[in-house]
Order: structure tokens, then sequence, then C-alpha cells
């Protein structure tokens, strides 16, 4: 590699990537700082500040046994930091950023409901299944983790790590400003009861159907935020 004091820890990954599409060999290994330092004559320093950047972003695995490993690309730690600050700074960037998901999911819902397995389908029925059951346990508990699955199987066949990491990252803030915990029965029965549409219209294959059924539970969450 030549020596270059412009050298960028990020353009070196992508061009790892493209050289592993290309030949089909195994490129996630990364040389050490000491061995890119020597290489690049940048010093470490300066390379651990980059490599840092990059693994806030999600690009790498730094472990004291297998070193730095380059990871599959993913949009959602990106998104995450930066929502996650933006939430410090004013809580209302979550409302901002939660109109945007409903816009996502929305705009995406067909296309991500015809590319469900029938596997998939089951797996959304057992967790509805799963959140009637914390629902009417004694003591009654949140299905927060079956509400953010079930939201997140719907669309994991998707093809773009765009949506997919918007919707990460709303979860995550979801999370962050405590929402999970809100523990309203009756709104959670009435989540659960559109939960409850949206899957039987999926399996049914009646597509557009779970699509009103979408919306009508987006309303309700709407709702919920502006009271």
């Amino acid at each position: 590699m030549t020596r270059n004091n412009s050298f960028n820890f990020l353009e070196y990954l992508a061009e790892k990537t493209i050289v592993s599409a290309d030949s089909q060999e195994d490129q996630e290994r990364i040389p050490s700082l000491t061995d890119l330092s020597s290489e690049t004559g940048i010093s470490i320093a300066s390379l651990r500040e980059q490599l840092g950047v990059a693994r806030a972003l999600g690009l790498v695995e730094v472990r004291p046994r297998t070193g730095i490993r380059r990871m599959p690309y993913r949009f959602a730690p990106a998104v995450i930091e930066s929502l996650n600050y933006a939430i410090s700074c004013d809580r209302k960037y979550f409302d901002d950023f939660a109109d945007l998901r409903r816009h996502v999911e929305a705009e995406y819902w067909k296309q991500a409901v015809g590319k469900l397995t029938e596997e998939d389908k089951e797996d959304l029925e057992k967790i509805v299944q799963q959140a009637w059951v914390k629902l009417q346990g004694d003591p009654i508990r949140v299905p927060h983790s079956e509400h953010r699955e079930l939201h997140i199987v719907i669309f994991k066949r998707l093809d773009n790590p765009f949506v997919t990491g918007i919707l990460e990252a709303y979860w995550e803030a979801y999370e962050k400003i405590g929402l999970s915990r809100y523990s309203d029965l009756s709104y959670l029965k009435d989540v659960w009861t559109y939960h409850n549409k949206i899957v039987s219209a999926i399996c049914s294959g009646k597509v557009d159907e779970s699509f009103q059924s979408m919306l009508d539970h987006m309303d309700l969450i709407e709702h919920r935020n502006n009271n």
C-alpha cells in the first residue's frame, strides 16, 4: 500500500469489501494498527481514532484474540448514535423520528409482507400468542420484546439496509425514552388486538386488509402520543 497522509480508514474498509466481492476471498480480517501504521505511514494514534469511528458505525469488530474484523454493512448503528444524541438534546426529536418510521413502514408494507415465508407467518402468530400470555398473566407483563420483534419480523425479508436500519433505530430509541415500560393495560390490549388483526390478515394472504389494520394501529399510537 502506498504511504498516504490522507489515509481514510472507512475508504480502506470499502476497498476491502470490493476486493472480497470480486475475489470471493475471506477479507474480513483487518491488519493490526501496528501493521497498518507501517504500511501507510499514519501514526497509530491517528489510526486508533479512525478505528473508533468505524466501530461506532458498526463497520468493524475488535476483539482481543481475533483482532479487527470487517463486519457486514448495517445502517442502524449510525442512525442509533445520531438519534440518541438528538433525543438527549430534545425529546421532540423522537416524535419526529417516529413520524418518519410511520411513513417508512407504510411505504414498504406491501412489499415487505409479500416477501414473508410461511415460516415467518408462523413466527408472527407465535409472537402474538406470547404477547397475550404476558397480558393475561398474573402478574401482567408488558410484551415489549414481542412488540419490537413483530414489527422487525414483518420487514426482515426486505433487502434494504436503510429501511431496516431506520426501524431498528426506532425501537432502540423507543426503549431509551421509556415507552417499553408503559403499563396502561387497556392501551396494551388495544395494541395487541390490532396486532392480532394484522397478523391474521397477513397469514390469510389479505395484504390490503393487513395494511389498513396497520394504519389504524399507527393512528392509535399517534393519538396516545398526542395525549
